[in-house]
């Protein structure tokens, strides 16, 4: 819709053109009727501006309106008093400082201080935000830009016994709008809860789904657990660069936001315990003794609710596609990762190499175990973990990288790890005494039973011959190949099969020497 039109500049230029036929003596009053008509105005109301062009040398100049305007230390007033525009006029009446009219300093107000300001003298930045304009994103392709947040559950849930509001920590594709990855805690999450979701949301199979990849930017806010190193490294490791927005900029990662708002009224709003549902007097709620869920419930609604976003709900910034629909329409290659190497790299790692003592893996001054050590006691090996999560670590290979095992903590080994410790304990023992057997029986020489007098001959003797037939075939000898001219002698011509090339007339031809041409 084209933006309205500038009066003043209309009626400056109809009555420049009026100036204009008047000069040239074609000016007419059916002319001045129909200026009149088009502005909605009396002939005298033209009349009176053409007097204004007459006076200006033919360029209408509208008269300015005079209006009242505040001063420095009525502005000052307004402030102190939180942008009630009421109570410091009453407060410079009382000083006995000239005020004009209350209507007269309202409207003074209204035109010194826009609604934002105003909005901000009453309840802080957070409300004048509100009256902020953003621009939208180019929505470019899928895995472009990936978007993250938190959002508090407006729910409380029984967690083993206590109530807590749940934390959900959401990466939305910013082209798309789908959700690729969440990590649900019963805390405030931190950057265990944000290293999980990015294993969630890069995995693509059966359980997440077909949206993931490696994305090419991820826009964060200024929360310190996604700008922590490990956050970083594991992002970095991916080929994903993060952008860090300033601090309260919700309109740049707008998708992040909208599904924190959606997930608020369509889900958290029908759930039991919402934390803002009507109250009664004194705040005290309509049904105090309603049951809770439990978290594991709680988590199922929340994935429900996820499919559903995904594969159901249309989007008007995607003419009307569900981001399921959008995101198989979109013809941009996908960069995926396996399972393994993701687990690698979503994983914090501890910085100097560790070594396997006779009690496991000492770390933080607890030690861990695992079967596959037996028989690795002075080895270095590379410890990784998730935060928070310390009765398991991973452990690798300081030189090639190569994963060597997990190892869980002593203290908390199950009778079935148990088992399985002293199992392969076991079998090692086994494997020893086995290799010793071997060696033992191949120590003893068995020789072969005689029948004549002579020397003995082992039964694992083989000949001469034999001996190095075999260690040639063993080094790949091919005599073929090794043969050469000046290693071989090769008999004499017979002298009868040959000519000289230059047969001499004068000398008689020899005797054949041959032993077989004697008579």
């Amino acid at each position: 819709m084209p933006p309205a039109p500038d009066q003043n500049s209309l009626r400056a230029a109809a009555v420049q053109r009026l100036y204009t036929l008047e000069q040239s003596e074609q000016l007419t009053r059916t002319r001045i009727i129909g200026v009149a008509d088009t502005f909605g105005v009396d002939p005298r109301t033209v009349d009176r501006w053409l007097d204004n062009a007459r006076a200006n040398n033919g360029t209408y100049q509208p008269p300015g309106r005079t209006s009242f305007t505040l001063t420095p230390h009525m502005l000052d007033a307004i402030v102190r008093w939180r942008g009630n525009a009421t109570a410091a006029w009453r407060e410079l009446r009382a000083d006995g400082r000239p005020v004009p009219s209350l209507p007269t300093f309202h409207r003074a107000t209204n035109r010194a201080l826009t609604p934002g300001m105003r909005a901000g003298l009453r309840g802080g930045e957070k409300a004048r935000r509100a009256f902020d304009v953003a621009g939208e994103r180019d929505r470019r392709h899928r895995n472009y830009a990936w978007e993250t947040d938190h959002v508090e559950a407006s729910v409380k849930v029984r967690i083993e016994g206590h109530i807590r509001k749940p934390w959900i920590t959401f990466f939305v594709d910013a082209a798309t709008s789908a959700i690729c990855g969440l990590a649900i805690t019963p805390q405030r999450p931190s950057r265990e809860a944000v290293l999980v979701a990015i294993r969630d949301a890069v995995l693509i199979d059966e359980h997440h789904g077909p949206f993931g990849g490696t994305p090419t930017y991820v826009r964060v806010d200024g929360g310190k657990e996604f700008l922590c190193a490990t956050v970083k490294e594991a992002l970095g490791v991916l080929g994903s660069e993060i952008i860090a927005l300033p601090p309260f900029t919700p309109e740049g990662k707008g998708n992040v936001e909208a599904v924190n708002g959606a997930i608020k009224k369509t889900l958290f709003a029908g759930m039991p315990g919402y934390t803002h549902a009507p109250t009664l007097r004194g705040g005290k709620p309509v049904d105090p003794d309603q049951p809770l869920l439990r978290f594991e419930a709680f988590v199922g609604l929340v994935l429900e609710w996820v499919h559903r976003w995904n594969h159901e709900n249309t989007l008007r910034n995607l003419d009307g596609q569900t981001p399921c629909q959008a995101w198989d329409a979109d013809p941009a290659l996908i960069d995926t990762v396996t399972a393994q190497d993701l687990h690698t790299y979503t994983l914090e790692r501890h910085g100097k190499p560790l070594t396997i003592n006779n009690g496991g893996v000492r770390w933080r001054k607890r030690n861990y175990i695992a079967d596959w050590m037996h028989g690795r006691v002075g080895e270095k090996v590379h410890l990784r973990y998730l935060p928070h999560h310390d009765h398991r670590i991973e452990l690798y290979d300081p030189q090639s990288g190569r994963h060597l095992g997990a190892a869980i903590m002593a203290g908390q080994a199950t009778p079935e790890q148990t088992l399985s410790l002293k199992q392969a304990r076991r079998r090692e023992a086994d494997h020893l005494r086995a290799q010793l057997k071997k060696a033992e029986k191949n120590r003893n020489t068995r020789y072969a039973a005689a029948t004549r007098p002579g020397p003995l001959v082992p039964l694992d003797a083989m000949p001469e011959e034999e001996a190095l037939e075999h260690l040639r075939a063993l080094d790949g000898f091919n005599p073929a190949a090794e043969a050469l001219p000046d290693l071989i002698q090769l008999p004499e011509p017979d002298v009868a099969l040959t000519r000289p090339l230059t047969p001499d007339t004068a000398s008689p031809p020899q005797p054949p020497t041959h032993p077989e041409a004697q008579p």
